[in-house]
């Protein structure tokens, strides 16, 4: 090294735009170890930097690939900061988010996996209530944020439907969200109108999460599905960059898919097949924001073509109750995913999801029954995986991440090794 250790560190640390607590965990030593090297060489307390971190660290410096992936530049601070939206800790679009983002959300969501597994609990968030606001009909979404804000020590007040709301009697959505802030320290909204969560979010300054805006987006569902995927991915061995994606079904009015093929769109060279009945296609301008990014996007109505080579398969319900002019009553029997397809087309290691709930009655052709016991139906983990995720987001957007792991203690009760009698063992769950 022809310069000095604490030179080299330091222009490292300077060129890569970081603090020492981030360039410490970023080359993965510990900051007392970091702050050694830092010392001037005549000092008694300096120690030798290791010659694997000082390779380590030049790779860095001198590879401008590198260099991008580990740079923070405007990425410094708390991840809540920088996932922030219009300067507050809310999360209201998955546009929100990067790669790198994205991803460190979900190892916050892996500390949370004790805890939604049952085995440890936490109280971080004791003394903390959460205002979930649901006026459209929900069950998954209201019931999952709700247990993992208490999985996380806190409490929860529940209102459903417009007719029981102050809304009903001509209130508006800024003295609602005003009054309500009053009462709550965080606020998961759902609206059948797409950007009136974002009204919401005007209105007051504590976190306000979008639990579904009407056609619009629904983002905590798209980060539990990227999760899924990813987790999925990692067992079987496969990485999402270059991974093909088939998304069946409503693509119009489904905001799952929306959110989801945004998050989707910040990996690398990925295929998407898009299929939907007439009248039901992606809006362009989801199709133009991952277009940008030069995914490969074929769209087509024959579900045979879509399954052909897909990683990932995910089905959608028709959203009828966002129907205006469109006549379809729901899916024909060309659009069903069922193990009969699914055998002929499919791969043998795709990943069967859905966003729930998936209409089982007859002449529904939703995502068929049949394939329950198939280990490619990944819905049931899918579903599981919101507590974990959803634990991340509140944790994030409370700035409690960091007590998790010291807050942990084992559970009191027996909890069963399984949650379904069905289940499937797969990683991370055995």
């Amino acid at each position: 090294m022809s310069v000095s250790q604490q030179v080299f560190l330091r222009d490292a640390m300077r060129r890569l735009n970081l603090t020492r607590d981030v360039f410490a965990a970023r080359i993965g030593v510990k900051r007392r170890a970091l702050d050694t090297w830092l010392l001037p060489e005549g000092s008694q307390e300096a120690r030798n930097m290791p010659e694997v971190v000082s390779r380590f660290v030049t790779e860095i410096v001198e590879n401008e690939a590198l260099l991008q992936k580990y740079a923070q530049s405007a990425q410094s601070g708390p991840l809540r900061d920088r996932i922030s939206y219009n300067g507050k800790h809310q999360l209201l679009s998955v546009d929100q988010f990067s790669r790198e983002s994205v991803e460190e959300l979900f190892r916050i969501a892996d500390q949370m996996q004790p805890i939604a597994r049952r085995q440890k609990v936490s109280r971080v968030l004791e003394g903390a209530v959460l205002g979930n606001l649901f006026f459209e009909a929900s069950t998954r979404t209201r019931v999952s944020f709700g247990a993992a804000f208490c999985r996380l020590g806190g409490s929860v007040c529940d209102t459903t439907g417009f007719t029981f709301s102050s809304m009903a009697k001509g209130e508006s959505i800024y003295d609602t969200s005003r009054v309500m802030s009053g009462y709550v320290d965080a606020l998961v909204i759902r609206h059948p109108e797409q950007g009136s969560v974002a009204e919401f979010a005007e209105a007051t300054n504590i976190p306000v999460i979008n639990g579904g805006d009407g056609a619009g987006e629904h983002p905590s569902q798209a980060l539990l599905d990227l999760y899924t995927i990813l987790t999925e991915f990692s067992r079987l061995g496969k990485l999402l960059d270059g991974a093909h994606i088939a998304m069946v079904g409503d693509l119009k009015y489904g905001r799952t898919v929306h959110s989801l093929i945004k998050l989707l769109a910040l990996y690398r060279d990925l295929k998407f097949t898009l299929v939907a009945p007439k009248g039901l296609e992606m809006p362009d301008y989801i199709l133009e924001q991952a277009g940008k990014r030069g995914h490969v996007i074929e769209q087509t109505s024959s579900l045979a073509e879509g399954l052909a080579g897909a990683d990932v398969v995910y089905a959608t319900r028709v959203q009828k109750e966002r129907f205006a002019d469109e006549q379809l009553e729901g899916y024909t029997a060309d659009f069903q995913v069922n193990k009969a397809i699914v055998d002929r087309y499919g791969r043998s290691d795709a990943i069967i999801m859905h966003p729930l709930p998936r209409d089982s009655r007859e002449g529904a052709h939703d995502l068929s029954v049949d394939l329950n016991h198939d280990p490619r139906l990944a819905i049931f983990r899918q579903a599981d995986n919101g507590i974990p995720v959803r634990m991340a987001i509140f944790a994030v957007l409370l700035g409690v991440e960091g007590l998790v792991q010291h807050s942990l203690r084992d559970v009191t009760w027996n909890p069963p090794s399984h949650i379904g009698p069905d289940d499937s063992v797969f990683h991370g769950i055995d």
